[in-house]
């Protein structure tokens, strides 16, 4: 199935509509978001990708992140991939929107204004193995911590949100516990 993805311009405007691929090879500019989970000791749920993903596969991210389709709204979108990918349900909060651009080596690039959405993560999870491969507790201290010295071991975007919206990491999290 080919998937579609919402262009927009730099005050993120719909402007049309792109398939994946061709908008990741061409770095054209799409919306995208990003999901942290928490659990009750506020520790967040990160998900290694699986090594089949387009790029970035092997790496570790935040809980989830995806695009929004056309016609469907972003925090709608962000429930779905949950289910998708972790086979989690839960209710998201909007934390920040992002905006990053990234190539890599494999010649695709992002380049997303992304919604950052954070939620409690719930007591079960039914990994979908052709997206994560595992997935790990880390405190946001933690977290930091690792990928200051191992930034390699993360995706980018990841790398960004940690560097660039420290402050409204921790105000997200500090609303879901």
């Amino acid at each position: 199935m080919t998937e579609h993805l919402i262009l927009v311009n730099e005050q993120n405007r719909a402007v049309g509509r792109g398939e994946k691929l061709a908008v990741h090879e061409a770095g054209l500019l799409h919306r995208a978001f990003s999901v942290f989970l928490a659990d009750a000791d506020g520790r967040i749920l990160l998900q290694q990708r699986s090594r089949k993903k387009y790029h970035s596969g092997g790496l570790w991210a935040n809980s989830c992140c995806g695009h929004p389709r056309p016609g469907e709204r972003t925090r709608a979108a962000a429930e779905r991939r949950l289910g998708e990918e972790l086979g989690a349900t839960t209710r998201l909060r909007f934390g920040f929107r992002a905006h990053y651009r990234a190539k890599f080596a494999n010649g695709l690039a992002e380049n997303e204004i992304v919604y950052v959405y954070f939620g409690a993560l719930p007591s079960k999870l039914r990994l979908n193995p052709a997206e994560v491969a595992a997935v790990a507790l880390q405190t946001f201290a933690e977290l930091k911590a690792d990928a200051a010295r191992r930034p390699e071991h993360y995706v980018f975007w990841l790398n960004h949100y940690l560097t660039q919206h420290d402050r409204e990491i921790r105000a997200g999290l500090k609303r879901v516990s």
